[in-house]
């Protein structure tokens, strides 16, 4: 059986999560924050760029939010991947994997991606500890390393000229998968970035940092960090079940407010934006809180004759 229909209900527990939760308790809307607590960022051991909270573990960093999320009263949260979306606006309900139903008048997704298996062997061991794929985030704690940049085409070309803010020693590994041509390898090379082609073997790593990576060649080369172009897919579908249009990396169509096509149904964070920071997604959190404030405020104006 439903709970009373709730203001709204956010499903996922990130930065962006729980900043919306943060905006609706403080104007004492009643929201239930449902998290999976299976995070992205479980793999590192530190998020940096955030002010006040530069070099945190994502743990901690959860711990703070919720444990400040508790002098607001009309936040409740809960343990549960949801599994079900159905309804229109003013009357949505959420089915959880354990069988809860709740029901909320808004919905707010901040479910962020997921990371799809990584086919490189190695990559894997070494992820969040000395592979990662945003320099923002973790480009000074492997600066003036030789990095190795696994990725293709314009990403691979992207990386190059942002990497060299970190390290002037820079390697494009393209895994046997080509996608660079004459022009970018020539590019790259006047630049003093290294490219090599080869299928890699594996990567050789200790205790989580890489040393090296051996080619199918029989041929290695030691590197001290890397960068790579992860393959990510959406956190949850259940924002496309309900009819929000997604691009085909399933990052779902926002207004800068959070608001997606379906009337009432909002997105923050990493399910909205390819720009993968967790103070961005912070941010875009209490951005579609507030908006859900201000829609809830006006449908009660209105609705008085």
């Amino acid at each position: 059986m439903a709970d009373k229909r709730l203001d709204a209900i956010i499903i996922g527990g990130g930065p962006a999560g729980l900043s919306a939760a943060l905006v609706l308790g403080r104007a004492r809307r009643d929201a239930l924050l449902l998290d999976e607590g299976k995070p992205r960022n479980r793999v590192t051991r530190e998020s940096h760029g955030f002010v006040t909270r530069d070099g945190i573990s994502p743990t901690e960093f959860r711990r703070i939010g919720l444990e400040q999320l508790a002098p607001y009263p009309s936040v409740r949260v809960r343990a549960g991947k949801a599994v079900e979306a159905a309804g229109e606006n003013g009357r949505f309900r959420i089915v959880t994997e354990e069988g809860e139903t709740y029901e909320a008048r808004k919905l707010i997704f901040a479910t962020g991606k997921k990371d799809l298996p990584l086919d490189v062997p190695g990559l894997q061991e070494v992820y969040g500890r000395s592979a990662f794929v945003c320099p923002f985030c973790d480009g000074w704690e492997m600066r003036e390393r030789s990095l190795a940049i696994l990725a293709r085409g314009e990403h691979a070309m992207h990386m190059a000229k942002l990497l060299a803010a970190w390290s002037p020693r820079r390697t494009v590994l393209t895994n046997g998968q080509g996608g660079l041509d004459e022009v970018q390898i020539a590019e790259l090379e006047a630049h003093g970035v290294a490219v090599r082609t080869g299928t890699i073997r594996r990567l050789q790593a200790r205790d989580g940092m890489l040393e090296r990576v051996e080619w199918t060649d029989g041929t290695s080369e030691p590197f001290g960090g890397m960068i790579f172009a992860p393959q990510l897919a959406a956190g949850s579908d259940l924002p496309q079940r309900l009819g929000c249009r997604a691009d085909e990396a399933g990052t779902v169509e926002a207004s800068e407010m959070g608001q997606t096509s379906v009337p009432g149904v909002y997105c923050a964070g990493d399910a909205m934006t390819a720009r993968y920071q967790a103070i961005q997604a912070a941010a875009l959190g209490s951005i579609a809180g507030a908006a859900v404030v201000g829609e809830l405020m006006l449908e009660a104006w209105n609705a008085v004759e």
